[in-house]
């Protein structure tokens, strides 16, 4: 079994790749509570390179529908604004001079439906990947028989790697029901 355990190994690790991605693509989609998360994609130009916005201010959640970004330098909060603004997070900006402040709008329930659409979208996209990294190894212990390896080793390999899969799949599925639940609750 000496053989097949990196192929095992690496098909794993291709999953668990998938399932991170999946989490992170999944922060990025707002659920009507704030998330600071929401705000990774937004670049700012700092000194003429752009930078994401937690490198230059500290963003927090005073509430579940406010989101404040606090620049470290105050010619910064323009700069911030604008960024945000041309972003596509869809949420106006407000300043008093010192804080931005980001009201999270509560969600219509068309908006919800279709975010909720997007996660299952996403969700899809991981459960593919997974797929693929299974279909590898099972292509991969294929090739070994033919070097010598045992059939019956192959078969148990090939079995150990659906496990790994389905494993992976169930886990996609949970952190989908998961995001749909926190989409949907008004």
């Amino acid at each position: 079994m000496q053989d097949v355990k990196p192929i095992l190994k690496h098909a794993e690790d291709s999953m668990e790749g998938a399932i991170m991605f999946l989490d992170e693509s999944l922060a990025h989609i707002r659920a009507g509570k704030a998330n600071p998360r929401i705000l990774d994609g937004v670049k700012v130009d700092y000194y003429g390179s752009h930078v994401p916005l937690s490198n230059v201010a500290t963003v927090t959640t005073p509430d579940a529908k406010t989101i404040t970004i606090q620049p470290w330098e105050r010619a910064m909060i323009s700069v911030i604004e604008k960024a945000i603004l041309n972003s596509d997070v869809g949420i106006t900006p407000m300043n008093n001079g010192e804080v931005i402040r980001l009201g999270i709008p509560p969600l219509t329930e068309e908006r919800r439906r279709q975010l909720a659409k997007q996660a299952k979208h996403e969700g899809e996209e991981a459960k593919i990947s997974v797929r693929n990294a299974r279909r590898d190894a099972i292509e991969k212990l294929k090739k070994l028989i033919k070097e010598g390896l045992p059939e019956d080793m192959e078969k148990d390999a090939e079995n150990e790697a659906q496990k790994i899969h389905d494993k992976y799949i169930k886990k996609i599925d949970e952190m989908l029901a998961d995001k749909e639940k926190e989409i949907m609750t008004v």
